[in-house]
């Protein structure tokens, strides 16, 4: 059994089911040429990964990567979600998760190109 079990939450399946919802209501509009379906239907598309967000930051959803086996259940509600999760899209953009602080690249005066590449790291986990 593999290590990741990323989306198997209750903030992934949400979100999934939301987006299918609409995505079948929006197909059954263009179907019976509907376009208050097909309006209906999309926004609840471009509401599901808000809804699966707003989940993933009250616990929901937990971070990605390995995880320990006794956090794999999907109902098993994340703690570290309040402080936010290292490397974290959806974490970073609520203003939440740990920066890393970085040394500023200094650069000579002999103007080679590429001086400061490959300094940082590329992941978290590098």
């Amino acid at each position: 059994m593999s290590l990741y079990d990323e989306g198997h939450t209750i903030a992934g399946w949400t979100g999934v089911g939301i987006a299918t919802a609409g995505g079948g209501l929006a197909g059954w509009g263009v179907c019976v040429c509907s376009p208050s379906l097909i309006v209906v239907g999309l926004a609840l598309v471009a509401v599901s990964p808000l809804v699966a967000w707003a989940l993933h930051l009250t616990g929901r959803g937990k971070a990605p990567g390995v995880r320990p086996r006794e956090e794999w259940g999907m109902r098993v509600r994340d703690t570290r979600a309040r402080e936010g999760h290292p490397g974290c899209v959806g974490c970073r953009l609520a203003g939440r998760g740990r920066r890393v602080a970085t040394t500023p690249v200094t650069t000579s005066g002999s103007g080679g190109a590429g001086a400061g590449a490959g300094s940082r790291p590329l992941s978290p986990v590098e």
